[in-house]
């Protein structure tokens, strides 16, 4: 754990309404509709449940004639999907991911890795929808109070807080003094998350008199399903104003990318493997047995069942939500901001195309 503390046009986005039952974590990309690729996927992974050998070994020769990494969205798509299905069928998917950690390792550093943040930030919301929402609920709910202290658990690499910073500097009332505790591995957000439920008010420094913001933003995924309680839990002992939650679908991913970035992009192809790396983790890698590596998505709705057991949503502002739609006009036509629909459902959602790929929600005790 790390803590650092420092004081201090496009096309006009549509708002529309989503489910919450319509938001699928489980590292599906561009699956949508009716493409060839996401059938042949779905038929293989069943197949594999079944133990079916002779459909598995027929669906793999299949997808491998016609998966390319450099092809189409849906050869793409296959590919990826392929290997991650193989490894499961071979039990080989902890070796497979560990192998494709440590080649990625060797050719990224953090100032590589938050560059190519920075980058993807300039042609797409993906990340910085989440940003502004949070920072949005942040700030209103730490209003008026001198001493603040936010506690963030996200592997962004502190991407999300100049504009933030920014804000209080130029606060009408006198600048206070924050804290800013970053909770963070030297692979950003892997086997910490296992501890995040036993850290204490004394581990992160929660003082008294501070008013207190917790940051969760795509982290929460890392955490073990039998531990999320427990975390949950933690962050109620903080006694916090407020908890900001960001998390993101891979429905769409690669077709995104591939209309975000021109072909021969190195970024592109940087955030192609990093999705590679996360399909073989949630598909391939076994719970029993993962050494870490393993990785449980859950909904949007599930995630909301488990916090408002401990919290209540809090809706954002209206002047949140007419930041995040300023925020999505810098960005080309295809990107909404949702609304949820129902009294069981809280929170915004970041659309592509129609369909939900970031859910934003903020909470209190």
């Amino acid at each position: 754990m790390q803590s650092n503390s420092s004081n201090n046009n496009n096309n006009q986005p549509q708002t529309s309404h989503t489910s919450t039952s319509r938001s699928s974590d489980s590292g599906e990309a561009c699956g949508a509709g009716n493409k060839w690729a996401s059938k042949l996927l779905s038929e293989c992974a069943r197949a594999i449940s079944e133990k079916d050998s002779s459909k598995i070994h027929n669906l793999l020769w299949m997808l491998n004639e016609l998966a390319s990494p450099y092809g189409d969205c849906d050869q793409k798509l296959a590919s990826h999907f392929l290997q991650a299905l193989f490894c499961k069928a071979t039990d080989s998917g902890q070796r497979c991911f560990k192998t494709l950690t440590t080649v990625a390792e060797k050719s990224h550093s953090f100032d590589s890795a938050r560059k190519l943040i920075l980058k993807f930030q300039e042609v797409s919301p993906w990340t910085t929808f989440g940003h502004v929402a949070s920072n949005g609920a942040i700030l209103e709910a730490l209003d008026g109070a001198s001493k603040l202290h936010i506690i963030d658990i996200s592997h962004t690499l502190c991407t999300q807080w100049p504009t933030l910073l920014e804000a209080l500097a130029t606060r009408n009332d006198e600048t206070p003094h924050l804290k800013l505790t970053v909770v963070v591995t030297a692979s950003i957000v892997r086997s910490v998350m296992k501890e995040i439920g036993e850290l204490t008010k004394e581990e992160l420094g929660v003082q008294e008199d501070e008013a207190v913001a917790i940051n969760c933003n795509g982290a929460l995924r890392r955490v073990g399903a039998e531990e999320r309680n427990s975390v949950i839990r933690m962050f109620q002992s903080l006694n916090p104003r407020v908890v900001t939650i960001c998390l993101r679908y891979y429905t769409l991913y690669f077709e995104m990318l591939e209309e975000s970035f021109v072909p021969t992009s190195n970024e592109r192809l940087m955030l192609e493997r990093e999705c590679s790396r996360n399909i073989v983790r949630v598909l391939a890698c076994d719970e029993e047995n993962d050494g870490g590596e393993c990785e449980r998505r859950e909904r949007g709705s599930q995630w909301f069942e488990r916090l408002r057991e401990a919290f209540s949503p809090v809706g954002f502002s209206d002047d949140v939500v007419d930041d995040v739609k300023a925020l999505l006009k810098r960005y080309r036509g295809g990107w909404a901001l949702a609304l949820p629909q129902g009294d069981h459902e809280s929170g915004i959602y970041l659309t592509w195309k129609e369909e939900p790929v970031v859910w934003a929600s903020a909470w209190k005790p």
